[in-house]
């Protein structure tokens, strides 16, 4: 499914595998390392900063719970990239704040993967983001191909989804029609 979705032009993949020890989590990280390698895509490790350093990955994605943004920085360097999820404007800011290179809102529009995070946000919340920071906003929860046009109008760099690649038919060709969708 990853291959297929860097066939079709992905060029940033999150490992988000939370039920996986250290080790395990290593070995599959290591391997896509090497699969995003060959795609000229990114690879960044959720929440484990250990593992992204050992296997050399573009960076991190750090949540609520993670280490703080300042030690990760300290850890990582400058030359590798940190992601923050954040879920409110306050967040967001001190996601800024605090290094990050990049951040992901949502979840803007209902999943099942987000829910725990609470009610989907919306893009006027969306917009919000966007307009308080200065870094890049990537949308993500519930990102569709039928939503995208909307996404986009609220100014973010891109979008970060699952569902709508791995359970498509075709992943290749899904990712492919998103990509182009996020072009226009």
């Amino acid at each position: 499914m990853l291959e297929q979705a860097l066939e079709g032009g992905v060029r940033a993949i999150q490992l988000r595998e939370k039920d996986l020890s250290g080790k395990e989590l290593f070995v599959l990280a290591e391997k896509a390392r090497r699969l995003c390698d060959r795609y000229q895509a990114a690879l960044l490790i959720n929440d484990r900063v250990d593992v992204a350093l050992a296997i050399d990955a573009a960076g991190v994605q750090l949540g609520k719970p993670s280490l703080p943004l300042p030690d990760a920085r300290a850890l990582l360097g400058n030359n590798r990239f940190i992601g923050a999820s954040v879920h409110s404007p306050e967040e967001a800011q001190d996601a800024e704040r605090g290094g990050a290179d990049f951040i992901v809102f949502g979840p803007v529009y209902f999943t099942p993967s987000k829910a725990a995070f609470g009610a989907p946000q919306g893009v006027a919340e969306l917009k919000k983001i966007v307009a308080i920071t200065h870094l890049p906003v990537y949308a993500i929860g519930g990102i569709k191909p039928d939503n995208i046009t909307e996404v986009r109008s609220a100014g973010v760099k891109g979008v970060a989804l699952i569902s709508a690649i791995i359970e498509a038919p075709k992943p290749k060709e899904a990712a492919e029609t998103i990509i182009q969708q996020l072009r226009r």
